[in-house]
């Protein structure tokens, strides 16, 4: 592989590892040659098993984001971390009109205040050691749109995108990059009842110019390109992953 696109001595820490593209991605770290600490509140075992299956480096971190600050305080326990990828999510469906603040906070802790506490406190550790790092957040397509009865979802995804910008804005000129991915429609558990309904499935296709439903790995390949050299002047972007959904 080139060298501008290894990771070989990095050490990253995927949250939502357990599954789908959280597991995708840590996977595709591992690939390029990082140690991947694969975090979640439910265990990342088969995730950890895959890794070193194949020959890469994880180990299991368990994280509840549900709790943001706390999750914060605890990320030194992951070791020096040199890349940080927040893809943890969650996501509640409601009218908006009886949408529940319980509802909401869930959303918000988990989609937009975990992300910022856990990127500021790995940007103290990256400063205090004197050290570089990436931060790759996982946006949505509903960063751009409004979607439907996803209101707490599309506010939070909103909010990535920007404080997206925002940390690049303020430490790109302190060694860490900051970026997003923004995933399309991936077929992943979450979205098995849209494609196993016909009539959305078939909807959802004429509006893709690729034509298919995206991978997890297809994610995975846009996190590793900006947590490589390869992107070392790449921040403050958030890179769409979905097939030309957006530009059609």
């Amino acid at each position: 592989m080139n060298s501008a696109f290894q990771l070989n001595g990095k050490r990253a820490l995927v949250s939502g590892a357990n599954t789908g593209i959280g597991q995708a991605i840590a996977i595709g770290l591992a690939e390029a040659g990082a140690h991947v600490v694969a975090a979640g509140r439910s265990p990342c075992d088969e995730t950890v098993d895959r890794i070193r299956g194949a020959g890469g480096s994880a180990e299991a971190f368990m994280l509840d984001l549900s709790d943001p600050a706390g999750a914060a305080s605890r990320l030194t326990e992951a070791g020096e971390l040199d890349l940080l990828v927040n893809n943890a999510g969650i996501i509640r469906r409601a009218e908006s009109v009886d949408y529940t603040e319980a509802d909401w906070d869930a959303v918000m802790d988990v989609n937009l205040k975990a992300v910022f506490m856990l990127s500021q406190s790995f940007a103290r550790e990256v400063f205090a050691r004197g050290s570089e790092g990436r931060i790759v957040n996982i946006a949505s397509l509903l960063s751009f749109q409004g979607g439907i009865r996803v209101p707490a979802y599309t506010a939070s995804k909103h909010g990535v995108a920007g404080l997206t910008r925002i940390l690049a804005n303020e430490w790109t000129a302190r060694g860490i990059n900051v970026n997003a991915v923004a995933p399309g429609y991936i077929a992943t558990n979450n979205t098995a009842a849209l494609r196993a309904d016909e009539k959305r499935n078939a909807e959802i296709l004429s509006r893709i110019p690729a034509g298919r439903w995206g991978e997890p790995s297809d994610i995975a390949g846009a996190v590793t390109f900006l947590c490589a050299p390869a992107a070392k002047y790449v921040s403050g972007a958030v890179l769409n992953v979905d097939g030309g959904w957006l530009a059609r």
